[in-house]
């Protein structure tokens, strides 16, 4: 395994974990561009403008970009969340530099207005069906109330207002400034020809021009609330907590999602054994969030609305031991096997290792390979993981129920 790097003369940044065993590869261009970049006035715009991105270039119409992809034989999506949008495909090795030929055209789209027109219209549609989601409603509100003001409150997809207030003029703006060169990273992982990479990559993408491109970056201030929001179609009771974690920049990350798999894993953890198990929750679990600069511990549970309240009260109590007693060491034992596990598994393919090794170099400009990884895991000990509940405390938190019940009481 042999990890390498290279900037090409405009700033784009190209890194690879290359694998001569590897029977594939996988590509991403990261771009370090979401909802916390934005303004009121173009809220939900980074999300918008990955749908535009497969409308076409002047060079491909939209169905030439799908055909083409199927051609290879690729596994092929994008995302957008609050920091970053990602353009990724897994393909047979020999595609590669097809598929990096093939991202780097999208990556400089048409945006034709009538496309835009077009594809407002399902932006809207698509945020009318999430507000029909109970989960995805509490999520959304829930981030909002806990970061209050900040730029991580920010929807992902804004609202029905912004998007149809959005004009074609204002998204290609926000393109000329987000997806400049510097503002980009190529990472790939697999069976890698890392000079061919780089040369398909200065081929493709060495003429674009740079420009200046900053995230301003304020400090968070948690917020703590208890809200419940009457959705009377709703046939479960929905209830999202957020309490602050580590950052994305913090060494105690690891412990906090040790923590996470301790308090709060699908299976086996404190709140499975004490709600999904007995079958007082459908689904109650613990994880960890990680952002520049801000980090979170989320608390998710679903039930029958005439359980509402006492789950939430055994969720108090569960996390109120925790603080006090702490966790115990074959809690921890357990949960590391369970983390080390999931890291293997999901490293054997280069799928599973792109998000990791790219997302280690947009966050912390770190390679960080699966051993140093796993040896950082096997080394947090019970005294990190009990700093981490002293630290942020998960009662501290801002809480959303959402479903068919109008009163919810507070946990005491």
């Amino acid at each position: 395994m042999k990890f390498l790097q290279h900037t090409l003369s405009n700033g784009l940044e190209i890194v690879a974990e290359c694998n001569g065993d590897a029977h594939s590869a996988a590509v991403g261009f990261f771009v370090r561009t979401g909802s916390r970049d934005e303004t009121d006035a173009v809220s939900g715009v980074s999300h918008f403008l990955e749908h535009m991105l497969f409308k076409g270039t002047p060079t491909r119409s939209a169905d030439d970009v799908n055909r083409e992809f199927d051609e290879m034989g690729a596994h092929y999506n994008a995302f957008t969340n609050e920091e970053n949008t990602v353009y990724y495909a897994a393909v047979l090795p020999e595609y590669l530099g097809r598929a990096v030929e093939l991202w780097a055209d999208v990556l400089r789209p048409s945006l034709r207005e009538d496309d835009f027109n077009t594809e407002k219209k399902v932006i809207i549609e698509e945020i009318k069906m999430y507000e029909d989601q109970p989960p995805f409603c509490a999520d959304e509100k829930c981030r909002a109330a806990f970061f209050g003001p900040h730029p991580l409150g920010r929807s992902v997809l804004g609202s029905e207002t912004s998007i149809a207030a959005l004009p074609v003029e204002a998204m290609r703006g926000y393109f000329d400034r987000r997806y400049s060169p510097g503002n980009i990273l190529l990472a790939a992982v697999g069976k890698i020809d890392f000079d061919a990479l780089v040369q398909t990559a200065e081929n493709r993408c060495g003429q674009w021009t740079p420009v200046s491109t900053n995230r301003a970056f304020t400090s968070s201030t948690p917020q703590e609330n208890f809200l419940v929001e009457h959705k009377e179609s709703a046939f479960q009771q929905y209830v999202l907590q957020l309490a602050p974690g580590p950052a994305a920049e913090d060494d105690d990350r690891h412990a906090a999602k040790l923590l996470a798999v301790i308090l709060g894993d699908d299976s086996g953890s404190r709140l499975y054994w004490e709600l999904v198990d007995p079958g007082l929750a459908e689904q109650a679990t613990l994880s960890h969030g990680e952002y520049q600069g801000a980090g979170m511990m989320a608390t998710y549970m679903s039930c029958d609305p005439e359980r509402a309240e006492e789950n939430l009260q055994i969720i108090r109590d569960i996390y109120r031991r925790a603080q006090t007693e702490g966790v115990a060491e074959n809690e921890l034992a357990q949960a590391k096997s369970k983390v080390r596990s999931h890291l293997v598994l999901g490293s054997e393919r280069p799928r599973g290792r792109l998000f990791p090794v790219g997302g280690d170099w947009v966050y912390r400009r770190q390679y960080r390979p699966i051993e140093l990884e796993l040896r950082t895991f096997a080394e947090v000990g019970l005294a990190e993981v009990n700093a981490v509940l002293q630290k942020y405390p998960l009662e501290k938190c801002t809480t959303l129920t959402i479903g068919p019940l109008a009163a919810v009481k507070e946990p005491k």
